[in-house]
């Protein structure tokens, strides 16, 4: 029977489309679901045309009348104050949220009210702690030097075409492995070893956004079945525990072994799993708390400055302007060289926290493909939105941060250009934009606790491959975004790197 209503569904998509694209018709029965299927390959592109013909910013999606369906996606920045801040308890992520993100447990990304608020609190303290600070400048530096560099020498001397995503996406897990673990899996290698746990992290993601298309019942009975990117779902489920936990026991023995715990520093330590199992995380050292904490911080840190990292090198390399002027602000900070210098400049956090240009570049990144480009919540009571849309707690309300980014309305005539000077004030600073207007770090009480690292990180790999190395996207690469609750391209980044020479 439900096979049966999808190919129902599908036929009516196809039926619109090949009649003047009457897919946008609110069908019968099935509301806009064949628009919805039809265009999900492309969805956030066609979710910023149509909220771009809406006058306040917001649109209605209705589903299938059985489904539970109705969607409020809006950009509008007042909506997105009030919902992020004004009335932040009216629109907790909610119990639909939960379920559809179910890998992630009881962690920190799906927790509402107390248990958020107590989780928020203690990541703030360990995140905050001048050990862990450190060992993030430490640690960025050391992945740079030891393994990007490494990979994109070798790459130079074959003139290979490199995927720069998977790289980068090597790179931070890395990095948040060891922050967040105390252990480094060693991916960004030369060899390029496989990554069971990476590849599992990318099938979850594209079976979460899957189920932000299919009504709540398909997806439940693909579960059920084993069938779909739901079969994928279960397989790289247990790849991350079986990864996790492993982790988790290894670090329990090393704690019982090392009774003097040199690494502890006060209530914090070098690595959050530590300060967790030591019950400064809370949680009392539970194993099923300790797996969501670990998984949550690890999709933090991979995916998120990846994906910031992939779209910014893309947009940097082809803009030869915005590159120049990258170029011409790190020289301030490189001593001038001695004589003939082919040695690779490898930055440090510190050398890059002013660095203005630099970081008006990367918001500009951020604006136009933010890494989550959408948000979900759920009003608990009938609410009226400043745009003067009526909400209630069956209704799904989505802002839409890519689309955000690519509104007149907000960002003005030139909201699709890459510009990093509309970042730069006239006194040469960074110009500070509303967070309910750029979302990318989210607004409100849930704004982002990983900024600041997530800054430093970006900063070091992106200074030291603009200065060092010249990129060149292969001709006829793509760089489209993915259909995921991450914004990576679809084909990857695919390009040839180039030692510039001092």
């Amino acid at each position: 029977m439900m096979l049966f209503f999808l190919a129902c569904v599908w036929f009516l998509a196809l039926w619109a489309w090949r009649n003047h694209k009457k897919a946008a018709w609110n069908w019968p029965m099935i509301g806009m679901l064949p628009a919805l299927l039809l265009h999900a390959g492309r969805i956030h592109d066609v979710c910023t045309e149509v909220l771009g013909r809406t006058r306040r910013g917001t649109f209605v999606f209705r589903g299938p009348w059985f489904a539970s369906m109705e969607i409020l996606g809006t950009v509008n920045p007042a909506n997105v104050h009030y919902i992020t801040s004004a009335n932040f308890v009216n629109f907790p992520k909610g119990p639909r949220f939960r379920q559809m993100f179910d890998v992630l447990g009881d962690g920190i990304f799906n927790s509402d009210s107390d248990s958020w608020r107590r989780q928020r609190k203690v990541a703030r303290a360990l995140i905050s702690h001048d050990r862990f600070l450190r060992g993030v400048a430490e640690i960025s530096r050391e992945k740079v030097a030891e393994g990007l560099v490494p990979v994109l020498e070798a790459a130079c001397r074959k003139g290979e075409v490199l995927d720069l995503q998977e790289i980068f996406q090597r790179l931070t897990f890395d990095t948040t492995c060891v922050l967040v673990t105390g252990y480094d899996p060693g991916c960004l290698a030369v060899e390029l070893p496989e990554i069971p746990f990476s590849k599992a992290m990318d099938d979850v993601e594209e079976a979460i956004f899957a189920r932000h298309l299919l009504p709540e019942s398909v997806w439940k009975l693909q579960r059920w079945l084993g069938v779909g990117s739901e079969r994928k779902m279960s397989r790289a489920r247990r790849v991350l525990d079986d990864v996790i936990g492993k982790y988790i026991a290894m670090k329990r023995e090393k704690l019982l072994l090392d009774d003097e715990r040199e690494d502890s520093v006060g209530d914090g330590s070098s690595d959050l799993l530590t300060s967790y199992i030591n019950g400064g995380g809370g949680g009392d050292g539970d194993q099923g708390f300790l797996r969501d904490t670990v998984l949550n911080f690890m999709i933090a840190g991979r995916d998120t400055t990846s994906s910031a990292l992939t779209w910014f090198t893309w947009l940097v390399s082809t803009h030869p302007r915005v590159e120049s002027k990258l170029r011409d602000e790190l020289k301030l900070v490189v001593p001038a060289p001695q004589g003939r210098d082919d040695q690779c400049r490898v930055f440090e956090v510190e050398e890059t926290s002013k660095l203005v240009y630099l970081h008006a570049a990367l918001c500009e990144a951020l604006r136009l493909y933010p890494p989550v480009p959408f948000q979900h919540k759920e009003p608990v009571e009938p609410d009226i939105l400043p745009s003067g849309h009526y909400v209630h707690p069956k209704m799904k309300v989505v802002v839409f941060l890519y689309a955000m980014g690519r509104m007149e309305s907000i960002w003005g005539k030139d909201c699709s250009e890459f510009k990093p000077e509309r970042w730069i004030s006239e006194r040469g600073t960074i110009k500070h934009e509303p967070s309910y207007k750029f979302l990318a770090f989210n607004a409100g009480p849930r704004t982002c606790l990983g900024k600041a690292v997530a800054f430093a990180q970006m900063k070091a790999v992106a200074a030291t491959l603009v200065h060092n190395y010249r990129v060149s996207v292969i001709p006829g690469h793509r760089a489209a975004p993915n259909c995921s609750v991450i914004l990576y391209m679809r084909d990857g980044l695919k390009v040839r790197v180039a030692k510039r020479m001092a």
